[in-house]
C-alpha cells in the first residue's frame, strides 16, 4: 500500500507539472489538441493560462508530498486534486453530447479513473504513513 500511495503522488504529480506547463505556455494548443476540450467553448487564453498556473501549484504539492512522505502532506495533496477533480468528472459527464460516443466513453472512462485512483491512495495514507 505505502508504493501506491507514494506512486500515485509521483504520477500525479508529473502530470500536473506536464499539464500545467502545457497550459501555461501552449494554452492553445491544449484548447485545439486535446479532444473534448473545445466541446464547450469559447477558448481563454486568460483561462487556460491561470488554469497552467494553478495545476503547477498542486504539482509543487504533490511532488512535496511524494517526496516528504508524511501523513498532512500527502492528505492535503490528494484532497487538493480531488476538490477539483470531482466537480471535473461531474461536469463532464453531463456534457457528453459533444462528439462521437467513443471519445465521450473514453472521457468519462478517464476522468472517472482520475477520480478513484487518487480517492483509493488517499483511503490508504492513514495505513502507510
Amino acid at each position: 500500500m505505502r508504493g501506491y500511495v507514494r506512486s500515485v503522488l509521483v504520477v500525479f504529480g508529473a502530470y500536473q507539472l506536464v499539464l500545467g506547463l502545457w497550459l501555461l505556455f501552449f494554452p492553445f494548443s491544449f484548447y485545439d489538441d486535446v479532444p473534448t476540450v473545445d466541446w464547450t467553448p469559447p477558448y481563454s487564453e486568460h483561462l487556460f493560462r491561470d488554469f497552467g498556473g494553478a495545476t503547477l501549484g498542486l504539482a509543487v504539492i504533490f511532488i512535496a508530498a511524494a517526496v516528504r512522505f508524511d501523513r498532512l502532506l500527502s492528505v492535503v495533496a490528494l484532497l487538493a486534486y480531488l476538490v477539483g477533480a470531482v466537480p471535473h468528472l461531474f461536469f463532464h459527464l453531463g456534457h457528453l453530447e459533444g462528439d462521437s460516443p467513443g471519445w465521450s466513453i473514453a472521457l468519462g472512462v478517464v476522468l472517472a479513473v482520475s477520480v478513484l485512483v487518487p480517492a483509493a491512495a488517499l483511503a490508504m495514507v492513514r495505513q502507510v504513513t
